[in-house]
């Protein structure tokens, strides 16, 4: 099994820098979203990821240097999409540590960046709508 982060402390990093806007452009991974996500939703009792996370997202962005933008940054559908992936890992491992349900969860079909494509159509995933606002899968529901 892959392992992304050798243990929670290091996820832990990943979150904070999220949270703080100081995490290195380059650490902000695909395995990194759902190592920060996956954090916020076990350790911040405040947290309401829906509501949270595409600020977290958009505020992290900007401090990179990046945009947020009609065709680039924060992208809403594949953000709620990625957080139902995270919320369903932690469902089914509970009692395990981060680091174990993130690999868990990187091992299946979340762990490839085109995972989104079973579900959306490529048109349709990255069409402005999609990436402003919550948009429904078009090919197959969204499962887990």
């Amino acid at each position: 099994m892959t392992i992304a982060y050798p243990d929670d402390a290091a996820i832990a990093r990943i979150a904070a820098g999220l949270l703080a806007r100081s995490l290195p452009k380059q650490e902000w991974t695909h395995a990194a979203h759902f190592a920060a996500t996956l954090h916020l939703l076990r350790h911040q009792s405040d947290f309401d990821g829906p509501r949270d996370l595409p600020a977290i997202i958009r505020a992290y962005n900007v401090a990179i240097g990046g945009q947020n933008t009609d065709t680039a940054g924060y992208h809403a559908t594949i953000t709620l999409a990625s957080l139902r992936a995270a919320q369903s890992g932690l469902a089914m491992h509970h009692g395990l540590s981060l680091h174990s349900i993130l690999d868990r969860l990187l091992a299946g079909p979340q762990g490839r960046s085109d995972w989104l494509m079973a579900y959306w159509s490529r048109d349709r995933l990255f069409s402005t709508d999609a990436r402003r606002a919550w948009l429904a899968p078009d090919l197959a529901p969204l499962v887990f």
